[in-house]
C-alpha cells in the first residue's frame, strides 16, 4: 500500500516531521508556487500535525515564509 493512502497516526507523522520539512524546503528552493505546494503530501502531513498539535508544530505557511527568508539574500546590508 502506498504511504499516501495509508492512514497515518500522529506518531507516524511526528516521526516523519523532519523529512516533510526537508521536502517543503526543497519545493520552496525550486521556486514552486504556493498552490502547487499546497497540493503536496508533505504539506498535508505538516498541516495535520499543526492542526493536531499547534503548540508543538508551526503551520506550513509559517514554515514556507521562514524558508523563503532563508533562501533570499539579506536585503538589510
Amino acid at each position: 500500500m502506498p504511504s499516501a493512502t495509508k492512514a497515518l497516526t500522529i506518531s507516524d507523522l511526528e516521526a516523519g516531521f523532519s523529512t516533510y520539512c526537508l521536502a517543503l524546503r526543497r519545493l520552496v528552493a525550486d521556486g514552486r508556487d504556493l498552490d502547487a505546494i499546497r497540493r503536496t503530501v508533505c504539506w498535508d502531513y505538516l498541516q495535520r500535525l499543526h492542526s493536531s498539535l499547534p503548540q508543538d508544530y508551526r503551520s506550513p505557511d509559517e514554515l514556507i515564509q521562514r524558508y523563503q527568508r532563508e533562501a533570499s539574500p539579506a536585503q538589510a546590508d
